[in-house]
This record gives structure tokens, C-alpha cells and sequence, in this order.
């Protein structure tokens, strides 16, 4: 399984949002500034995001995105199974009777527990973590 810049960048709009969460409405325009990215490509990802609520567009002069539910209550498995598809190892894996199916079956659920136990809360907090840490003082 691969994940695309579909999920990479979905992830990342979903973790913006969250740290702006209860702040108003974020623009994507910013979110693409701020990341280094093309909004024409994040303006893609939105309606899918939208249409399964996990975010929210506010019109107007000040209006952008915002989460439909707090960063607690959303995980990375809900952002890339609405922008990849299911989540899956091997392909075709339930009609076939080959011998290792069982070590892909276990690879795919251990994908599933990870991205799914974590939440773009736990995501939010590793990004600022890294933030910190990513500067460098010159004395």
C-alpha cells in the first residue's frame, strides 16, 4: 500500500485545521503558504473532506475551512480512507488461497490499528513537538 499525496496532503489540511480548531475559519490559501503547497491541488481534496464532515466551508470575505468535529474525534484512517479508498496491503487478498496471505492480512490490520488509534489531536501534538525542536541557535 501506498499513500498518495491525496492522503499526505488531506492529512496535512486535517492537521492545520485542527490547530486553528475553535479559532474561525481557516482560508485554504494560507494553509497552502504556510506548507509550501499548491491550492489548486488542496481545492481538490476539500469537497470529499466536506461531503463526509469532517470539514466545514464558511463563505464570505473571511470565510476559508474549518474542522466539522474536534481534532480528538477525527483519525488519520478516516482522512485517507475518504481520500484513498480502503485501506489495503495486497490487493485481491480475500479470492486468493496463496500461501502468505495470512502475513498480509496481519500487515494490513497492523496498518489499520496505527492509523486508525491515531487521531489528529495525537498528529497536532507531534507536529508542534517537532516545531520546537526543529530550531536551530547559532551563539
Amino acid at each position: 500500500m501506498k499513500i498518495s499525496t491525496k492522503g499526505r496532503y488531506g492529512l496535512t489540511i486535517v492537521v492545520e485545521l485542527g490547530c486553528h480548531y475553535g479559532d474561525g475559519p481557516l482560508p485554504l490559501r494560507k494553509i497552502a503558504e504556510d506548507q509550501g503547497l499548491s491550492e489548486a491541488y488542496l481545492e481538490q481534496l476539500i469537497p470529499p473532506l466536506r461531503n463526509q464532515g469532517i470539514v466545514k466551508s464558511i463563505r464570505g470575505a473571511y470565510g476559508g475551512y474549518k474542522l466539522a468535529k474536534a481534532p480528538e474525534e477525527i483519525t488519520a484512517g478516516d482522512v485517507i480512507r475518504i481520500l484513498e479508498g480502503p485501506i489495503q496491503v495486497v490487493e485481491g487478498l480475500d479470492e486468493s488461497d496463496m500461501p502468505q496471505q495470512e502475513l498480509w492480512k496481519r500487515i494490513g490490520d497492523a496498518v489499520r490499528e496505527v492509523l486508525d488509534t491515531t487521531t489528529i489531536a495525537d498528529l497536532m501534538k507531534s507536529s508542534q513537538t517537532k516545531t520546537i525542536d526543529g530550531y536551530m541557535f547559532y551563539i
